[in-house]
This record gives structure tokens, sequence and C-alpha cells, in this order.
């Protein structure tokens, strides 16, 4: 048995940890690069709480705010800016988008070049040479994981593609998880972003790259998301469900850091990169049809793939317990998948703009996606595109 097992420097996990940010950030800098959406922190007032902190705690700040995804010339303006005013700490709070754009920033900020040397597949691919800035990563939303991974994903419109900046350097030298911060998130994200997470630990429990440390966290983070996301989705003030949210997030993003993912995040970031259409939503209007797809191929096998089997133990996991039979239990994990996405009203592909002469392009950039060489299965081009007419609607 050989594997690796990479973290943070430092994890914090509880309510009400955010009001330490002034005393955890002074131990990295003086002048930080602050690094937040623009309206969930401003509107629950917790903005000008960090701002306050920082200056109490001697730290002076320059504000970066990320509206969209982060794209190329997005990720370099931000890095242009902290160099220009001297910055040797990032703090990044908010959702995926913000942490990957300030992880990314941290990068550069420490090494020559520009982020095209970096990013894979349409990148150069290099790796990085130095540590990266000291990173604080602090999430807002429940089910990305960014806070914990080794990777940024950078959105490139003149290849319309989605691609990683990735390296160990990347990782933040404090995760700090409150799970209070994601108590005004609407339903909607709360619906997406939970998804996501969902999906992180399933593709991570399946890959070929699983190992015994992330099997626990996947085991864990599945119940959890099971017995809590509708929960957090109809009343986003239940304690418990928003912790159990933001713990599975935490499990899978340290479980998609160290065991890969699958063909859901292979079409992602083909689709995110060229249709309006969100990370989350990508990959919760894929979901359903890309795990009937593997169950269906690895069922010929099951006798001698051993992966199969673990679609029946996530299946028990959403549904608390056993059926009479494993298929029968598989397919009512199917079953509550769909019942999910339907609950939340997830649009499927046609409604961004997707159309039945796009297919074939779409699966043959997504079969190159780094995503998909840990999917279970290697799926020919017909089958992809099988996949994607389904999620088409």
């Amino acid at each position: 048995m050989n594997f690796e097992f990479t973290t943070p420097n430092r994890i914090i996990f509880g309510r009400g940890h955010f009001a330490e940010i002034g005393n955890i950030a002074q131990n990295f800098g003086k002048k930080a690069l602050l690094v937040t959406g623009r309206q969930a922190l401003k509107t629950s007032g917790k903005i000008e709480m960090l701002k306050e902190i920082l200056a109490k705690n001697g730290i002076e700040f320059s504000h970066f705010i990320v509206s969209a995804e982060p794209e190329i010339k997005t990720v370099e303006l931000a890095a242009t800016k902290a160099r220009e005013e001297n910055c040797d700490l990032v703090i990044g709070i908010g959702g995926g988008s913000v942490l990957d754009l300030a992880k990314a920033v941290a990068g550069l900020l420490t090494n020559e070049g520009e982020l095209l040397d970096y990013l894979e597949v349409i990148g150069r691919g290099q790796l990085l040479r130095k540590p990266a800035a000291s990173f604080i990563a602090v999430p807002t939303t429940a089910g990305t994981g960014s806070e914990v991974t080794n990777n940024a994903v950078i959105k490139d419109p003149a290849s319309q593609r989605k691609a990683s900046f990735r390296s160990p350097h990347l990782l933040p030298r404090v995760a700090l998880i409150d799970p209070e911060l994601t108590y005004s998130l609407p339903p909607a994200i709360t619906a997406q972003t939970g998804l996501d997470g969902l999906i992180h630990l399933i593709e991570a429990y399946t890959s070929k790259r699983s190992q015994p440390l992330t099997d626990l966290l996947c085991r864990d983070g599945i119940s959890r998301i099971a017995r809590s996301l509708s929960r957090a989705y109809k009343n986003g003030n239940d304690q418990e469900a928003r912790e159990d949210m933001a713990l599975a997030s935490l499990e899978g993003g340290l479980a998609l850091s160290n065991s890969g993912l699958g063909a859901v995040h292979g079409f992602a970031a083909v689709l995110g990169g060229s249709y309006p259409i969100p990370h989350g939503l990508a990959c919760a209007s894929l979901l359903p049809y890309v795990l009937e797809a593997n169950v269906q191929a690895l069922r010929a096998e099951r006798a001698t793939n051993p992966i199969f089997h673990r679609y029946e133990e996530i299946a028990e996991w959403l549904l608390g317990k056993p059926l009479k039979t494993g298929d029968e239990t598989i397919e009512a994990g199917l079953r509550f998948i769909r019942e999910l996405t339907n609950l939340f009203q997830i649009p499927l592909l046609a409604h961004f703009g997707v159309k039945p002469n796009d297919l074939p392009e779409i699966a043959r950039k997504a079969a190159q996606a780094s995503s998909m060489k840990a999917n279970p299965i290697t799926f020919f081009q017909e089958e992809l595109v099988s996949i994607l007419q389904k999620a088409l609607g």
C-alpha cells in the first residue's frame, strides 16, 4: 500500500473562530491582500468586522473584490496589485472563486513568470519553484473545499476551458472554517455548493486513486450531507445542519486534494469555460447521469472490480441503511440523488445554452481533463456524448 496525504499547515474549525483571524494573521505578515466577494460579507456586516480586527492587530491591507469566477486576466491583475502594494500575506474570505483567486495570487507573488506558465492542460504546466506567500483561507460557503486544496481553478475565455494551477506550495498556511459565516447563504447557493461538496466526496471515494485516509473522510462527509443539506436549504439558521455542511465541505476538500475526482468534474471544467454556468450547477446537473453511467459500466465487472461495491456503500450512507440487496440499495441511492436535484430545481444543460451539436466537442475536451483520469471507468467518446445527451434536457 502506497499513498501520500497533504493538508494545510493548520486547520481551525468551529463557530465563532472568525474573530481570531487578526491574531492568526499577525504571525504571517504586515500587509495583506484581502480578497473577498462583492456581496455576502458586506451584507452580513462581517467585512467591516474583519477590517476592524485587522487594524486592531496592526495589519494593513489592500482590498481586492472578486465578482465572478476567476479568469486569467483577473488573477494577473490581483497579483500585480499585491506586488505594487508590497503585500506579504494573502487573506481570502469567500466562496470557491474567491479562495481560488487568492490562492493563485499567493503562488504568483513569490514566483517569477505569468499564470499560464503554471496552468495545467491549457498552459505550460511548470512547477512552482518557491513557496507561495502566506495564505489564510476562510470559506463562506459549504461545498467547494477550496480552503484545504492545493489547486486553484482558473477560467480561460480564449480557450473556453477551466484549468488548474496546482502545487503543494499552494496549500494555505491556515484554513479557518467558521460555520456561522454560512448562515446568510441563500437557499440556491446552499444547494449548489452543497451538491458540489457531495460530488467531491463521492468521486474521491470511487476514484482510482482512493486511499484509506480519504475513505474515512468520505464516509463521514457523505453521511453528514445526506442528513443536513436539505435542512440547511430549508432553514439557513439551522446551526447543526450548517455545521455538518461546513465539516463535510472540509472533508471533501481534503479527499479530492489527495484522491482526485472523476467524470462529473471532467465535464464541468469544459462546460464552465464555454457556457455561463456556475461550477456547482454544472456538477449538479451532471451528477445523476454520470453516477448511472459509472454504475452501469461497473456492474458487468462487479466480481472483479471492487469499486462497484463502493457505490453500494455510498447508497447506504445516503439512505442511512442498506436495503435487501445490493442492487436495490444502489438504485435507491440513485433515486435519492435525483430527488435532491429535483428538490433544488437544478436546471439541465440546455438551460445554459448547450445545444445537441455542441456535445461531441464538449466530450472530446472533457476526455482530456485531469479529473477524468481518476474516474473509475474510462469512457469512450460515444459514452461521454450519451451522458451529455441525458443531462441536456
